[in-house]
Parts: structure tokens; sequence; C-alpha cells
């Protein structure tokens, strides 16, 4: 699995809405569905000049290709990024096995680097509020299309895992799924009652939630050292010469809402991703 480079900020679309509800302090930048209109604006908006030139930063930050050079573009469709709902596994009548959590679009640089913006409807409006390298969103797209047409592809973030449902049925995309659920997949009410074991105690307003711990996973000294060093990347995310100056300062709004707690279950469900910058 290659890593993954997350941007310093860390938007809350970042963290699986099963961490504690942050919504008093600041909205979940989700956008409603993926109309045509919707993924028409998120991709306006990842190919606007500004994004750009951020991109040709993130992609010149490890020396790969200079920043002259970098030339990033953005290739193929916008495409709708879900994952596992929390309403799902609360057993909420009528709920979907995953939401839609954000608008994803592939960047390519001259040399063949590749990542995803993800982008989401703020306050402010539409923004990236994300940049990783890799193209997994869009290659678990097309492994999902295929696999089942017509399914919807989502993420399980605790694990990360990939999965396609359809029907009654959940099938796995890569190997964490595939452990999860078996190579061929379980009925959807077998999934329902793995995530419910899962994490049905740890859900918002749960006594876990409450204690503190994100997402289903419990800070330890390791994760604190964590949260030290990328407090310290956000800091300099808008200095001059970072990969990060130009994100917009909504997303980092929306990190500083989270909390530490929240940080850490999203670099522990992105664990094998991550790179500190």
């Amino acid at each position: 699995m290659n890593p993954r480079l997350a941007a310093a900020i860390v938007a809350a679309t970042a963290v699986l809405a099963l961490a504690p509800n942050q919504a008093s302090a600041a909205p979940v930048p989700q956008p409603q569905n993926a109309t045509a209109e919707n993924l028409a604006a998120a991709g306006r908006t990842a190919a606007a000049p500004d994004t750009l030139a951020t991109l040709s930063r993130f992609f010149a930050r490890e020396g790969k290709v200079s920043l002259t050079a970098a030339q990033p573009r953005i290739e193929g469709d916008t495409v709708p990024v879900h994952y596992l709902s929390p309403e799902f596994v609360a057993g909420k009548a009528g709920a979907s096995v995953a939401r839609l959590e954000f608008l994803a679009s592939k960047a390519v640089s001259s040399d063949g680097q590749q990542a995803a913006l993800w982008t989401a409807k703020t306050q402010a409006g539409w923004q990236v509020v994300n940049i990783a390298t890799g193209d997994d969103e869009f290659r678990y797209a097309r492994l999902g299309s295929a696999k089942l047409p017509g399914g919807t592809v989502f993420r399980e973030p605790q694990i990360d895992a990939w999965y396609v449902a359809g029907g009654e049925r959940v099938l796995p995309l890569d190997e964490d799924a595939a452990a999860a659920v078996g190579a061929r997949g379980t009925s959807l009410a077998a999934y329902r009652a793995r995530v419910v074991k899962a994490y049905g105690d740890k859900l918002p307003g749960s006594a876990y939630g409450r204690s503190g711990n994100a997402g289903g996973f419990a800070p330890t000294e390791a994760t604190a050292a964590d949260t030290a060093r990328d407090t310290a990347a956000s800091a300099s995310a808008s200095r001059p010469g970072s990969p990060f100056a130009g994100l917009p300062t909504a997303a980092g709004a929306l990190a500083l809402a989270l909390g530490a707690a929240g940080a850490v279950a999203a670099r522990r469900a992105r664990r094998q991703r991550v790179v500190r910058a």
C-alpha cells in the first residue's frame, strides 16, 4: 500500500463522523449529494489557478520535480467519495451503509506523480480541504464499478478498507476489506452486525466519545508525539514556500474544531498513508 501525504491542515471531512460531534464548533463541510452541478463546481475549484499553484509546491516538496517544472493538471472526472455511515452503525431505519463525505479530483504532475484533491462545500463556498498522494479514490471507484455496477463504493477508515455495496451485498475491494468480510464479501446484515460490534459503543454522544477518545482509537504516547509534530506542521502551513500554503484557511479552522483527539483518529485511521510534511 503506497504511503499518502495528507495536508498538514486536516479537514473535518478527513475524520469519520463516528468521532465526537463537533457541530457546535464548526459545520462538517459535506456536499449534500453528488449532483452534476456539485461535481462541476468541485472540478472548477480543483482546476483554479490558486489550487494549481499549491499543487506545484506539493509535487515539488521532496525535490522530485522542480517548482516550475511540476506543471500540475487535473485529469479525469471528479468522483464522489463515501465513508461508512454512523447512522448505519447506529441502526437508524432506512440508513444507507455509506454517506457522501467529499468530492475528489485527480491531479497529475509532469513527472507522473498523482494526488487527490478533496473538495467540499464550506461556509465560504467550494474549497479544497485536503491533498493526498496517490489515486485510491479513483482506483477503487473504477474497481467498484466493474465489480458491482451501480453499487456504492465506500471506505471504512478505521481499518483503511474499501468496499462496494449494492442490494444486500458488501464486496471487498482491497486486502483490508477482504480480511474483514472475506474474499467473497458478506451480506449487508452481516456487515452491519460487524460494524455495530466494532463501533456501536463509540458513536457521537457515547461514553467513549465523551471520554475524549475519537473515532474508535485511544490516544497513546506515540500518537501524542504525532499530535505535537502535526501541530508544528499546521503552524508552518501558511509560511511562504510551504507546499500547503494556499490551502483555504477555512480548512484550518475546521481542523482546529476537531481538536487533538480528532486529528489522532484521522492519522490512526489512515496510518499507512500519512507522511509528515
